[in-house]
C-alpha cells in the first residue's frame, strides 16, 4: 500500500531533527507587558520588536507609570491575556513581564513580597492562556556616583528572580546585563541614550536599538530555536557583550 503524501511528510519529520517543511506553520508572537522602560516612546520594547523577522510579530503593551498592581487594575493585563488567547501563533506565544521601577517606590503601596506574588500570578495566568511567560529583571537606571553605576534596583531584581524560580518561568536578567554594559561604557556615553536631558531611565531611538538588541540576545540565549525569527546583528551584539560603546 502506498503511503499518502502526508504520511511521508510525517515520517520525514520524525527521521530528521528539523527538516525543511517541518517547522511550525505559525511564526511566534511576542506580547510585552511592563512599565515605561518597556513601553512605546521610552522603553526597549519597540527596539526588540523591530528585529523580528520571518513573520514573527509582537505587541508592545507597556504602560508608563505602571506597577504590577496598576497594570492589572487598569485593564492592561486583561488586554494582554486577550491578545494571547486570540493569537494565531498557538504553539509559539511568548509574554515578557518586566516591572519594578514603579513597584519599588514607597508611593506604590506594593511591597516587595506583593511584587513577587504579583509576578508569580501573572506568569501562571500566561501559562493558563496557552503562552510561555518570560520574567525580566528591571532595566538599569543610568545613574553614576563617583564613576560607579548606582543601580538601585537590587530589591526588585531579586524578587523577580525568586518569582521566576517559584513558578518555573523563564528568567532574563536584563538588570545585570544592562548594568554591566552601562558600567563598562561610562556615564558620558550612557547619557547619549537618554530620552531627554537628565532622564537616565528612559531611552531615545539609539537606546531603544541597543537595549532592544540586548533583550533579543537574552531571548536567544534562553530560546535558541527562535534565531529563525530574530534578525542577527553580530557587530552590535559583540559590542554589547564586550562592553564597547555602541
Amino acid at each position: 500500500m502506498k503511503l499518502s503524501v502526508l504520511a511521508l511528510l510525517a515520517a520525514s519529520c520524525l527521521a530528521v531533527a528539523v527538516p525543511v517543511g517541518c517547522e511550525s506553520k505559525t511564526p511566534p508572537e511576542f506580547f510585552l507587558a511592563g512599565d515605561s522602560t518597556t513601553a512605546i516612546g521610552g522603553g526597549w520594547g519597540d527596539g526588540f520588536l523591530a528585529v523580528l523577522r520571518n513573520g514573527a510579530t509582537g505587541y508592545n503593551k507597556g504602560h508608563n507609570g505602571a506597577t504590577t498592581a496598576s497594570f492589572v487594575a487598569g485593564g492592561d493585563w486583561a488586554t494582554v491575556l486577550s491578545l494571547v488567547k486570540n493569537s494565531k501563533a498557538k504553539d509559539q506565544r511568548y509574554v515578557t513581564i518586566q516591572f519594578g521601577h514603579n513597584d519599588q517606590k514607597t508611593t506604590s503601596n506594593v511591597t516587595i513580597a506583593q511584587f513577587q506574588a504579583n509576578l508569580e500570578t501573572m506568569a501562571k495566568q500566561v501559562r493558563s492562556a496557552g503562552a510561555t511567560p518570560i520574567i525580566l529583571t528591571s532595566l538599569t537606571r543610568r545613574k553614576f556616583t563617583n564613576g560607579v553605576l548606582n543601580d538601585d534596583l537590587a530589591d526588585v531584581a531579586a524578587a523577580a528572580k525568586k518569582a521566576a524560580a517559584a513558578v518555573g518561568a523563564a528568567l532574563l536578567d536584563l538588570n545585570a546585563a544592562s548594568a554591566k554594559y552601562i558600567q563598562a561604557i561610562g556615564s558620558a556615553n550612557a547619557d547619549t541614550y537618554n530620552l531627554a536631558d537628565g532622564d537616565r531611565t528612559h531611552l531615545n531611538d539609539y537606546g531603544r536599538a541597543v537595549f532592544g538588541r540586548m533583550v533579543a540576545d537574552l531571548v536567544l540565549g534562553r530560546f535558541p530555536a527562535l534565531d529563525l525569527y530574530i534578525t542577527p546583528d553580530a557587530a552590535l551584539s559583540d559590542k554589547i557583550a564586550r562592553g564597547v560603546y555602541a
